[in-house]
């Protein structure tokens, strides 16, 4: 009969190590796309990631929503929009490849979404981008106005060639 000690380790020593289960989930999915803003009669054009094909600023509401809903403002939760800008933040731009044109935290943080008014700096949402060779990492997602724990929200991991092409593509719109 095995001890506990035996069984532990026999049943943990089944178990993929952290490392291998990371490389066995599947990439996540990205493309930016560059569309209208419509800011009440006024439009302009702004560039949005869009993961696994849900918006950016949709996946955050969720992560935001109790939150805001706390604070007694739950329209605060998501009220994001795309960049505007997007002359300087397309491909070829390296904003989205770790060499940010914005960022709120100087951390090396990279602004992803900003104000639905249309204003980055008014609401912005911000991650560390990672890039790696094979790899693009989105993580350690923060709002700049507000200290909410989103660590719910990614991370996200892309194949950084697809990740590349997806940036090429936002040139094409």
């Amino acid at each position: 009969m095995a001890t506990a000690s035996e069984t532990e380790s026999v049943s943990t020593s089944t178990l993929p190590a952290e490392s291998d289960r990371r490389q066995n989930r599947p990439m996540d999915s990205i493309r930016f796309d560059v569309s209208p803003w419509d800011m009440g009669g006024a439009s302009f054009m702004v560039i949005e990631p869009i993961i696994n094909e849900v918006p950016l600023r949709e996946l955050a509401e969720v992560v935001e929503a109790p939150f805001a809903s706390a604070e007694g403002k739950p329209q605060l939760a998501g009220s994001y929009a795309g960049l505007g800008s997007v002359e300087r933040l397309r491909w070829p731009s390296r904003h989205y490849l770790g060499d940010p044109i914005f960022s709120w935290f100087d951390t090396g943080d990279t602004v992803l979404l900003g104000c639905e008014c249309g204003e980055w700096g008014c609401w912005p949402l911000t991650a560390q981008v990672e890039v790696a060779d094979d790899t693009v990492r989105w993580s350690g997602f923060r709002t700049g106005h507000r200290d909410w724990n989103l660590a719910s929200l990614g991370p996200f991991e892309f194949d950084r060639r697809e990740y590349e092409h997806a940036l090429g593509r936002s040139a094409e719109q």
